[in-house]
């Protein structure tokens, strides 16, 4: 099997061997920190530590036995929510506006909307906190989901775009030639031909926005804390390992998410 051609060049599995060695020890390296701190989730112990000497689910009676934690996490469900359907309606107009556009400026509005993956969070949310705060809106839920948008509509905009092109848009144009309006058209004919890009690119919204941390330790506050905030400020508090079982919640929570995203984007080619 070693020496069957890998590829059309004919390179063999065995002389690709170290290439295979180098891959599996980096996912190795990166998966290695989310996988121990599993096994911590169940210990019995009142500190972190590795292995367990006992086990217990404590710590998981102890996360929905607190009204704290259980109200950042309804805080952080509900702005994931709020800006999943945020992010993937105004990403997947986006990503439609710029597909079916034929203005040269279109390429710099691309740009522009994929900035947020590029400058750095931190300063985001530095510019976000200091432009949220004349208007009210930090320690807000509106607040926390149009932040969380910026982050996310990037991602919705490449992901919706990747499915448009493999779109013939002429059925649209048929469509409209026999007196669908654009509208009518996008919703009946392309929205249903892209669903599964648009519904994968929902659900990495969803993650994004779940998973955030910096843009709300600035702008999230009070009894609008996250659950990522408030994780975050028990670990520079008090360790527990009650951080443990809720990490391995959102492991869980998150892993099952990307493999739906994944299916359905296979589904898709």
């Amino acid at each position: 099997m070693l020496r069957k051609p890998a590829t059309a060049t004919q390179v063999t599995h065995l002389q690709r061997l170290w290439l295979y060695v180098v891959c599996a020890l980096v996912i190795i390296f990166l998966v290695a920190p989310t996988l121990i701190v599993i096994p911590m989730s169940f210990s019995d112990s009142r500190y972190l530590e590795f292995p367990p000497e006992a086990w217990s689910l404590r710590w998981y009676r102890a996360y929905l036995d607190s009204s704290e934690w259980r109200q950042a996490t309804v805080v952080s469900f509900k702005v994931a929510g709020l800006t999943m359907v945020v992010a993937t309606v105004t990403g997947t107009l986006a990503a439609y506006g710029l597909h079916v556009s034929r203005a040269k400026a279109g390429k710099y509005v691309s740009v522009l909307l994929i900035l947020p993956m590029i400058i750095p969070v931190i300063l985001l949310a530095v510019g976000i906190f200091l432009a949220f705060a004349p208007v009210g809106l930090n320690s807000t839920i509106p607040g926390l989901v149009l932040a969380h948008s910026v982050l996310a509509i990037p991602l919705v905009l490449i992901t919706v775009t990747a499915g448009m092109r493999n779109f013939d848009i002429n059925q649209e144009m048929v469509a409209r030639s026999m007196g669908a309006s654009r509208p009518w058209a996008f919703l009946t004919v392309t929205l249903p031909q892209i669903r599964n890009s648009v519904m994968s690119a929902a659900l990495l919204a969803f993650i994004i926005s779940l998973d955030e941390v910096v843009i709300a330790l600035l702008i999230a506050g009070g009894d609008k804390a996250t659950l990522t905030r408030r994780m975050f400020l028990a670990l520079r508090d008090e360790i527990d390992p009650t951080i443990a079982a809720i990490s391995t919640l959102l492991i869980g929570l998150s892993v099952v998410l990307l493999a739906l995203s994944q299916f359905l984007q296979s589904k898709k080619n």
